[in-house]
C-alpha cells in the first residue's frame, strides 16, 4: 500500500448525521468506528450509506484486541471484513493494545509491556489479520497511564519494530503521544523522531482532560496549543499525512468542529509545500 493523502477529515458521529446528509459540508473524508456499523441493518447503516456516497472513508476499530493472549476472534473479523467490503474504505485500523481476557471485554484499551516477547506475539497476530483481510492494516499508539517492569525499550522503539516486522502501517495519534509523554515523563519530540516516516499513514488529533498531574485522553475538549505544536513538528518530519480530529464527548455542533479542523489545515499550509497538499485523494472509494 502506498500512502495516499486524503486531506483533512473528521470522525463520523451520530450527532452530526442530519447536518452532513442535508448540507454535505466541505470535509475531505470521514473516519467511522467500525463496531458502530457491524450490524445486519438499521438506521446507523442507512445513514452511513447516504454519507458514504459523497465522502471517502476509513474504518477504525476498538475491539480487535491485537495484544491479547486469547485466540483471534474470527467471528469479529468476518463481520469486520463484511463491513470493509460494504464501505470500501481506504484502510482499516485498530489499537496496539489488549481489551480483555478469557473472552471478557473490558471496554478499555490496555497497554502492553514493551519487550521482545510482546513484539513476537503481536507481529504474528497482525500478520494473520492482514492475511485474512487481504490488505495491510494500521495500528495506533495508545495513551497510557501505567507501565510494566518487564518493558525493555521505549514505546516508540516497540511500535516501530512491530510495524517493520509485521509490514503494517501506523495511525499516529499526536494527542496520545502528548498524553503519554506527560504521564510517563518522556520527551514527546523524541517519540516523533523515533518513528519511520514511511510507516505513518494517518494522524489523529484530539483534546484531553487533566486529573491532577495526570492527563486523560477524553476526546471531550478542543485541541490544546501543545498538541498543535507537536502536529506541526510531525508534519515537518512525516510530510503530508491524512489528518482527522476525534471528538467523542461534549460534542459541539458540526460547524464548530469544522472550524477546529481548519486550524489543522492552516498549520499544514504553513508547514508543507502547496505541491504536497495538492496531492489529496478525494475519491469516495
Amino acid at each position: 500500500m502506498s500512502r495516499p493523502f486524503l486531506g483533512f477529515g473528521l470522525g463520523l458521529r451520530t450527532d452530526h448525521y442530519p447536518y452532513i446528509i442535508e448540507h454535505q459540508p466541505q470535509v475531505d473524508w470521514f473516519e467511522i468506528i467500525s463496531e458502530n456499523y457491524m450490524v445486519p441493518g438499521g438506521k446507523p447503516l442507512a445513514h452511513l450509506d447516504k454519507i458514504r456516497a459523497n465522502y471517502p472513508m476509513v474504518m477504525h476499530g476498538v475491539s480487535l484486541s491485537i495484544g491479547s493472549t486469547d485466540a483471534l476472534n474470527y467471528d469479529y473479523l468476518k463481520q469486520l471484513k463484511a463491513l470493509r467490503d460494504r464501505v470500501q474504505p481506504h484502510w482499516f485500523s485498530d489499537h496496539l493494545c489488549w481489551t480483555g481476557v478469557n473472552q471478557h471485554n473490558s471496554h478499555d484499551l490496555l497497554p502492553l509491556p514493551y519487550n521482545e516477547q510482546s513484539i513476537t506475539h503481536i507481529v504474528d497476530r497482525i500478520s494473520r489479520v492482514q492475511d485474512y483481510m487481504g490488505q495491510q492494516m494500521l495500528i495506533e499508539n495508545l495513551s497510557s497511564y501505567v507501565t510494566y517492569k518487564s518493558s525493555e525499550m521505549t514505546e516508540w522503539e516497540f511500535l516501530s519494530e512491530i510495524a517493520r516486522r509485521a509490514d503494517c502501517f501506523l495511525l499516529f495519534d499526536i494527542n496520545n503521544v502528548f498524553v503519554s509523554a506527560n504521564n510517563h515523563h518522556f520527551n514527546a519530540y523524541d517519540y516523533i523522531d523515533g518513528i519511520d516516516p514511511a510507516r505513518v499513514m494517518q494522524f489523529h488529533l484530539a483534546g484531553h482532560s487533566y486529573d491532577g498531574d495526570m492527563i486523560i485522553d477524553t476526546h471531550d475538549q478542543d485541541i490544546c496549543d501543545s498538541v498543535w505544536a507537536l502536529y506541526r513538528y510531525a508534519l515537518q518530519r512525516f510530510g503530508a499525512v491524512s489528518t482527522m480530529i476525534e471528538r467523542d464527548d461534549n460534542i459541539p455542533g458540526f460547524e464548530q468542529l469544522r472550524a477546529e479542523l481548519a486550524i489543522a489545515e492552516g498549520i499544514a499550509a504553513d508547514t508543507l509545500s502547496p505541491a504536497a497538499l495538492n496531492t489529496v485523494d478525494r475519491r469516495a472509494g
